[in-house]
C-alpha cells in the first residue's frame, strides 16, 4: 500500500516535462510525428470497420421424442417427410451460400484495382 501512496499524477507530469526538456528539438518533433502516425492508423482502422450485421432471430431446434413401439412403416413415412424437409433446407442453405459468394465476388471485383 505504501507504493500506491507514492504515485502522483503531478509528479509524473513533472518527470515528463523534465525528460522532454533534456531532449533535442528534432527528437520532440519526431516523437509527436510518430504519435500522429499511430493515431492516424488506429483512427483509420476504427473508421473503416463499420460493417453492420443484421440481427437474425435464432433458429431453435428442439429434440423430437418418438414412441418406442413404432412400426417400420411409420418410421419410413417419417423418414420420407424428413428427407423432403432436409432437401428444402439444403437448397435454402445453398442459395444463401451462393448469395454470400456473389457478395464476396462483388467486393473482390470492387477492390481488385487496389490489390
Amino acid at each position: 500500500m505504501d507504493y500506491l501512496r507514492r504515485l502522483n499524477p503531478l509528479r509524473a507530469l513533472g518527470d515528463l516535462r523534465r525528460f522532454l526538456a533534456q531532449r533535442g528539438k528534432h527528437e520532440i518533433i519526431f516523437l509527436f510525428a510518430s504519435f500522429a502516425i499511430c493515431y492516424a492508423l488506429l483512427a483509420t482502422f476504427v473508421w473503416g470497420t463499420t460493417v453492420e450485421k443484421p440481427w437474425v432471430r435464432p433458429d431453435i431446434i428442439y429434440v423430437q421424442s418418438w414412441r418406442a413401439d413404432r412400426s417400420e412403416a411409420e418410421i419410413l413415412a417419417q423418414q420420407k417427410i424428413d428427407l423432403a424437409q432436409k432437401q428444402k433446407d439444403d437448397a435454402e442453405q445453398a442459395r444463401f451460400a451462393a448469395e454470400k459468394r456473389a457478395g464476396y465476388k462483388k467486393l473482390k471485383d470492387k477492390l481488385s484495382p487496389w490489390l
